[in-house]
């Protein structure tokens, strides 16, 4: 059985790890919050969309990738499937989105809560297995089966609160401190199936093939990073509900103010401005000599 070693970097990639599960988490649900005030179907489903790549690619794909870069395995490199790690990346987003669809229809109650949670939970779990399957090493994998079921009801618990407090939470500061604790779950539950790993070495060496850690490093890391500037950027440029309510109040006082009246002309009883010319454009001074003889 080889060694492995889950923090060849020692701290630095589970604080990573952890920064990116919060981050996501935290994008994840303001754009959920968003679902909740959109007017229309299409608007509903494009948040429920980012909301999605939020959790599910930031929050759980890219910190569990992030994790990984600090696993290690005794006298073997490590290599990665890259059709299998996209298909990782596309269970997790998918599974979140549908969890979201259905905690995000209807009112809540907890029977749609329940089963958002167990088939987001279940969709997690597969995404992290899918990626430990997308590993290429001199070895073979087995995991302890006790682990691996309490990774996948840590999955599903933590989905669950995290559908919950997408559909509940509002306030930034409650935000903040959810996404906290759902970078804890997530990570908890990471850990928790790496600790049911076991690497058996071959014990002859032979090829290793797919992508190195490098090679896959920059177009995730670009990718993760686009990704948060565009979750901002949708957000920042999207109405919030304060916009709205001071648009509705500034049309409201533009319905209610009075047409403008047009001015009237002051008495003239003895009709003098009908015979005089003085105030008429053009018209020369009165003269004596325009006047008549008697």
């Amino acid at each position: 059985m080889a060694e492995i070693n889950h923090f060849e970097y020692g701290w630095i990639t589970p604080g990573l790890s952890y920064a990116l599960s919060v981050l996501g988490s935290i994008l994840g649900l303001v754009c959920a919050g968003r679902i909740r005030t959109a007017r229309t179907s299409g608007q509903r489903a494009w948040w429920g969309l980012l909301s999605a790549w939020a959790l599910g690619g930031t929050a759980i794909w890219a910190m569990h990738f992030m994790a990984m870069l600090g696993f290690a395995v005794e006298d073997t490199r490590i290599r990665y499937d890259v059709p299998l790690t996209a298909a990782s990346t596309a269970i997790a987003v998918v599974a979140v989105g549908i969890g979201l669809a259905i905690v995000g229809t209807g009112r809540l109650n907890p029977v749609r809560l329940i089963a958002g949670g167990i088939f987001t939970g279940a969709g997690v779990a597969s995404m992290h297995y899918t990626g430990m399957a997308a590993m290429r090493l001199n070895g073979s994998l087995s995991y302890d089966t006790l682990r691996v079921v309490l990774s996948v009801v840590i999955a599903v618990v933590a989905s669950t609160v995290a559908l919950w407090l997408a559909m509940t939470v509002r306030r930034g500061l409650a935000i903040f401190a959810s996404a906290l604790v759902m970078g804890i779950a997530v990570n908890g539950m990471h850990f928790t199936g790496m600790s049911a790993l076991s690497v058996h070495r071959h014990e002859q060496a032979g090829e290793v093939t797919g992508a190195g850690v490098s090679t896959l490093l920059v177009p995730i890391v670009l990718a993760v990073l686009f990704g948060v500037v565009g979750l901002l950027y949708a957000l920042l440029a999207a109405p919030t509900d304060d916009d709205r309510a001071a648009a509705a109040y500034l049309d409201g006082r533009r319905l209610a103010e009075p047409a403008p009246s047009t001015p009237t002309a002051a008495p003239d009883p003895v009709g003098l401005r009908a015979r005089s010319t003085l105030g008429q454009p053009g018209t020369p001074f009165p003269s004596r000599r325009d006047t008549p003889p008697r």
